[in-house]
């Protein structure tokens, strides 16, 4: 895990896409930001680059290819999964078989969008923190 490295959103809706930008300017981590509108383009961006993201955000419910079929993919994948990338899925929804399915794929958290902005940032601001202090098995810097 490079905590050093960008974090990935792959949010299909700009309206989130928005917010999530807020957030992340709010909370003014050094990381850079980067968005995916799909599943597809962000699977293209990991494989095609030498970059070591720090985490991954990730809808569920996107065009081309699903949050789940992407995660499976990035596991799949031994160069990704070797980078110990925190893949976390962030979704408006958390219906039961998606949050088992995505525990079952070695997703690192599920975690529902609140709706207020306030809400939104406290989620956030955990969640990197957590992983900030996290060890991964590959971290040596």
């Amino acid at each position: 895990m490079n905590k050093s490295g960008p974090i990935i959103i792959i949010e299909d809706d700009l309206d989130d896409q928005e917010v999530l930008s807020l957030v992340f300017q709010k909370l003014d981590y050094k990381n850079e930001i980067i968005f995916f509108s799909d599943g597809e383009l962000a699977l293209d961006h990991l494989i095609k680059t030498h970059i070591e993201p720090f985490i991954i955000f990730s809808d569920i419910n996107m065009p081309k290819l699903s949050g789940m079929e992407l995660r499976a993919k990035i596991h799949e994948n031994e160069d990704l999964r070797l980078k110990s990338i925190p893949y976390l899925f962030f979704s408006t929804v958390a219906e039961q078989d998606n949050v088992i399915d995505a525990y079952s794929k070695s997703v690192q958290g599920f975690f529902i969008k609140p709706y207020s902005f306030e809400e939104i940032h406290d989620v956030i601001k955990t969640i990197v923190e957590y992983w900030q202090k996290c060890v991964s098995p590959n971290y040596i810097k």
